[in-house]
Order: structure tokens, then C-alpha cells, then sequence
């Protein structure tokens, strides 16, 4: 072993102790406490699973833990180089955005249908039309083939562009448009 401690001789006697305390719902480590010399709680509670000890009786004598109350967020103090009318236009901005429900713990991801309603939807971009006698299929993919996908893989309407590709990738003009977005100069 590693630490210094000697590993309890378990004892019909110490036996008998650790099944009548645990039964009278005391904990571990009070087990451990009470029959002491070297006793620790992880040696209890091995004990008790090669036992199978696992009906034990509540605990009469020690009052119900509290739960801690929900953390708030501290409120901010607007400094004073902030005008008025600042203010004004903040809470409103504040009042419009959806408010999220407080969760905690297990509820976190708990199905909200409220939270559906609120969530954003992309508005829908309006696809190139391909013809059908246009549409390729994996096979007939080649490098000067546009590659971009169209539908639902698993589904059997599933196609590729199949327009001429552009010299610097496998999309056409207008799926490289798509995939690849230019960042304003005004925004860097």
C-alpha cells in the first residue's frame, strides 16, 4: 500500500457494527469514525458493496440539507461617462430580446417548447434550378463538374450541381458565391 495505513482486519464483530450502523443510516464515514483504527470510509463503503448492503434506513436524527439559492448575476452600475439618453436606448434594446428561462442542472436541456418559438431561422436562400437531364450523380462527377450537393443524401432525388466548374474550385459561380463569403473591408 501506499499510505502508511494498514488495511482493516474485518472481524465478525466489525461486521456485525458496520451492517447495524449502516442500517441506522449513518454515513461512511461515521462508520469509519466509530470503529476507528484504520477503519477509513473507502474501506466502509468496499465493504458494503461486497456485502450488498444497499437498503439502509434514512437518517432520523440529521436535518434535511438545504439547497443553495440560484446565483444571480451581480447587477452592473452604469458609469458616469454614460448619458442618459444611452440608457434609455440600452433597456430598451434589453426589453425587445427574448428572456431565457433560469435552468439548472438536469433541466439545462430539457425540451422548452417556448425556446422553439424563440429560436432563429435563416431565411431560406433561393437554390439554382438544375434541370433533371443536368443532374449528376457521384459517378459522373468530374473536375470540371460543379460538386455541390442538392438535397438529402439519403433520400433518392439527391443530386450534385453538375454546372462547369471554376478554374479556382470545385463549385460553380454561383455555389462559390454560396461557400465562399467575402468579408467587408469595412468590417476588419
Amino acid at each position: 500500500m501506499v499510505s502508511g495505513a494498514q488495511p482493516a482486519g474485518w472481524t465478525d464483530e466489525r461486521v456485525e457494527t458496520l451492517k447495524k450502523l449502516w442500517m441506522e443510516g449513518l454515513s461512511a464515514s461515521q462508520i469509519a469514525g466509530q470503529l476507528g483504527e484504520g477503519v477509513t470510509r473507502n474501506a466502509v463503503i468496499g465493504k458494503v458493496h461486497r456485502l450488498k448492503l444497499s437498503a439502509r434506513a434514512k437518517p432520523t436524527n440529521s436535518t434535511p440539507r438545504a439547497r443553495p439559492a440560484a446565483r444571480t448575476a451581480p447587477r452592473r452600475v452604469a458609469s458616469p461617462s454614460v448619458g442618459a439618453s444611452n440608457m434609455g436606448s440600452a433597456s430598451k434594446m434589453r426589453s425587445s430580446m427574448p428572456q431565457r428561462p433560469q435552468t439548472m442542472g438536469a433541466t439545462a436541456l430539457a425540451h422548452n417548447p417556448e425556446m422553439e418559438q424563440q429560436l432563429y431561422v435563416a431565411p431560406a436562400v433561393q437554390e439554382l434550378f438544375i434541370p433533371e437531364d443536368k443532374r449528376l450523380n457521384l459517378l459522373q462527377l468530374s473536375e470540371s463538374t460543379c460538386k455541390w450537393p442538392i438535397g438529402d443524401p439519403l433520400h433518392k432525388d439527391f443530386y450534385f450541381c453538375g454546372q462547369h466548374s471554376l478554374e479556382s474550385g470545385p463549385y460553380c459561380e454561383f455555389h462559390s458565391k454560396r461557400a465562399y463569403h467575402q468579408v467587408d473591408k469595412k468590417r476588419r
